[in-house]
């Protein structure tokens, strides 16, 4: 499908490529990377302000650049949160010291985050979080527990949400502060280990961590407007590269089919074909609603469709190769972390993949009350 890129966009291309290639060696350290990225000025193109040690690009070499950057295989991205997330926050709800103190170190690929949203006792409900932050003086002392936070064993800061109205119910009464992760004794991680092995995913207990006030994002009582707003930066150009990802997947899981001879049963081939035709139909769904903000289901939608299509792409993948598929690419030994081959990793990995970044019920939910205008569902009282 044409996105009707402008020379310009192709030059942007021409130089994205370039640099990636000169710059991008499979295996660098996350953090060494994200200041590689932010010296070169790539973190922040998407942001609507410029002038933090960022430049920015039209939405067109947006996608240029997100499209490349998985073609390019380059390492993994640990500075996302704070340049998708949390600095188009700052930019929209933050004053103008906080824009000033925090969005140059973000572009410089300096100060790595990670969001304090989810619960144990919440579940997917953000509005029944219990975390508290009580007012001290000039800071608030933050008391509870958040839990799949992505890259916290990483972070140098979290934007936590927390209740500092004692007296509040649901969403009323909840802040969103910035709160550095280096407190000893008063913040504590826990990795917490997947199927894959790996442990992306933390627990975070505050006991008395410190914020400062200043550090208030949208006013106090204000939080559950800057986190709604927060969700709506979530998705966007991002989901373009992330489909470049899963063509790659796709390619390498008919590859493994082929080989196998799994592509010679019939039902094989139509769920292979079904999985082309469903990304092909994402991608332009993408496209078409890239940078639009008129229709509030967009997200969820998305977010539903690949979901379900990346898991069932990793039962595919097991399925292609057919008993192979339990055993592992290297002897095991119970005094040694287990290792997975790629498929192994899909299959295992995408099992989340209707969990995180909001459950498919939640979704549904979304989309059943705010765009078919059902009955919201019943919420206990907090």
């Amino acid at each position: 499908m044409d996105f009707g890129f402008t020379p310009a966009d192709e030059a942007f291309r021409a130089e994205a490529r370039a640099w990636l290639a000169a710059h991008a060696a499979p295996g660098a350290e996350r953090r060494t990377w994200e200041r590689t990225l932010g010296g070169a000025g790539w973190i922040g193109l998407g942001w609507p302000e410029a002038g933090y040690g960022n430049r920015t690009a039209p939405l067109t070499q947006q996608v240029v650049w997100a499209e490349e950057y998985a073609r390019s295989a380059a390492p993994p991205r640990s500075g996302h949160i704070g340049e998708n997330l949390l600095a188009p926050t700052l930019i929209a709800h933050g004053t103008e010291e906080q824009k000033n103190r925090f969005l140059p170190p973000v572009a410089a690929g300096e100060e790595l985050w990670c969001q304090g949203y989810s619960e144990p006792d919440a579940g997917s409900d953000l509005a029944a979080l219990r975390t508290a932050a009580v007012r001290e003086g000039g800071h608030f002392r933050i008391t509870g527990q958040k839990i799949w936070t992505s890259l916290a064993h990483e972070a140098d800061w979290c934007f936590v949400l927390a209740r500092t109205d004692p007296d509040s119910r649901r969403h009323h009464g909840l802040s969103f502060l910035l709160v550095p992760m280096d407190q000893p004794g008063r913040v504590e991680v826990r990795p917490i280990r997947q199927l894959t092995g790996t442990s992306d995913f933390n627990e975070v207990f505050f006991d008395g961590a410190h914020a400062r006030v200043e550090h208030v994002v949208g006013g106090e009582g204000q939080g559950w407007r800057v986190a709604m707003s927060l969700l709506g930066f979530e998705r966007g150009v991002s989901t373009l590269a992330q489909q470049i990802g899963f063509a790659e997947e796709l390619a390498r899981v008919v590859e493994a089919a082929v080989r196998t001879g799994a592509a010679g049963d019939p039902v094989v081939r139509a769920r292979l074909v079904r999985q082309w035709a469903e990304l092909r139909t994402m991608r332009w769904n993408a496209l078409r609603t890239l940078g639009g903000s008129a229709d509030p289901g967009a997200p969820s939608v998305a977010k539903l469709l690949w979901a379900d299509w990346h898991q069932r792409l990793g039962e595919l993948a097991v399925r292609v190769r057919g008993a192979a598929a339990t055993a592992g690419p290297a002897d095991w030994s119970p005094a040694a972390p287990y290792e997975l081959d790629a498929g192994q990793h899909l299959f295992l990995f995408s099992r989340a993949d209707t969990i995180y970044g909001g459950s498919d019920q939640v979704q549904r939910t979304i989309i059943a009350e705010r765009v078919l205008g059902l009955p919201r569902e019943p919420k206990g009282a907090v």
